[in-house]
């Protein structure tokens, strides 16, 4: 624990500095790629990740993996966020375990929103601890419960376990949000990499299977297509922390050796037949991340199809930048940033009448 602390205090101290100084220690000029600037503390990170020379998540077995990320989030998490209640619950008591965690705001007054939240880890890893941080700043600043989700993991539950239970997370909430104290009326979903891909994939099967569907759907820097790379895939898929051997690892492990249901839209939402009439999306994208493409296309094919949608591509930022919000300043400000716009949409879904629990 102490040493995890000092590693704390030392990205904070790092973050501190000076951008020319920052630059300056990475030992590299600055980066500056398709228009866009890498943020000079994201530049001394990767180089201070690089100098460690650790192995890379796909060469180790994905328990090894799961613990190194475990780590290396606890640093990044920084000190915990106060808010009005922590809980851990079991979704799923009599089944495949389904374990979650409730953050309820400190904010009093009528019910507040509920959003459901699956974590990022390409499938693989990722928990309920690597991502405390990140559901902490949401529910203080968006003013909403936070559902946070351990949906199984691949390799061991390859698709559609994290799918199925992805939509059995939000039929739970949609049931028991008044008992969590929440607004019964107003649930949203919400994630990152691997979770925004479950956000949109449970907002589509939940607005045509009878529902209740979402009443927004927050996507940050989301997986939408597994069928085919994009440019940003080419342009940062080597030296921007999220690599192209870790994806491939992540959708092998996600999809099987084969990828036989690369194209399913359950897998890949951009797929999808129809995607009108879904919940309001916001799609955040970061400018040197490997899926800004794909994200930002789910984006313009949301809106063609007439879906309401807001695109924030956050400049100078890179692949899971919400993790870093604990001791980097722009990760932070970005997360609040994310957390207002999200705050603001459930204010205009209590406004329209938006969200009913009858399907």
């Amino acid at each position: 624990m102490l040493s995890i602390r000092l590693q704390q205090w030392g990205a904070i101290a790092l973050d501190a500095l000076p951008p020319r100084l920052q630059v300056r220690l990475s030992g590299k000029p600055p980066v500056r790629i398709d228009g866009d600037t890498l943020a000079p503390e994201v530049q001394l990170t990767l180089a201070l990740l690089e100098r460690r020379r650790e192995p890379s998540p796909e060469t180790l077995p994905p328990a090894q993996a799961r613990a190194g990320r475990r780590r290396l989030s606890a640093v990044f998490a920084g000190k915990p966020v106060e808010v009005g209640g922590v809980a851990d619950l079991d979704l799923r008591p009599d089944g495949p375990p389904l374990r979650a965690r409730h953050y309820a705001p400190h904010e009093v007054g009528d019910p507040h929103p509920l959003l459901v939240y699956y974590h990022g880890g390409g499938f693989t890893y990722g928990d309920l601890d690597t991502h405390d941080g990140v559901c902490r700043l949401l529910c203080r600043h968006a003013g909403a419960h936070v559902l946070a989700i351990d949906y199984r993991l691949s390799p061991e539950h390859p698709f559609p376990a994290a799918v199925e239970d992805a939509r059995a997370a939000l039929d739970w909430a949609w049931a028991n949000a008044g008992t969590l104290g929440a607004d019964p009326t107003r649930v949203g979903v919400g994630g990152d990499s691997a979770g925004g891909n479950l956000s949109a994939v449970v907002a589509q099967i939940s607005a045509r299977d009878g529902g209740p569907a979402p009443v927004l759907q927050l996507l940050i820097y989301p997986a939408t297509d597994f069928t085919r790379r994009r440019r940003s895939r080419e342009l940062f898929g080597e030296g921007f922390l999220l690599t192209n051997d870790e994806m491939d690892w992540f959708e092998t492990n996600y999809l099987g050796p084969a990828r036989a249901h690369a194209a399913d839209p359950r897998a890949s939402p951009l797929l999808g037949e129809d995607l009108s009439g879904l919940a309001p999306a916001y799609v955040v994208t970061a400018a040197f991340d490997p899926l800004r493409d794909e994200g930002e296309e789910y984006a313009r094919a949301l809106q063609a199809a007439g879906t309401p949608v807001t695109l924030r591509r956050f400049p100078g930022l890179i692949h899971a930048f919400i993790a870093g919000a604990g001791v980097s300043r722009h990760s932070r400000d970005a997360v609040i940033e994310i957390a207002g716009v999200t705050r603001g949409m459930f204010a205009a879904a209590s406004s329209s009448g938006a969200g009913s629990s009858d399907g």
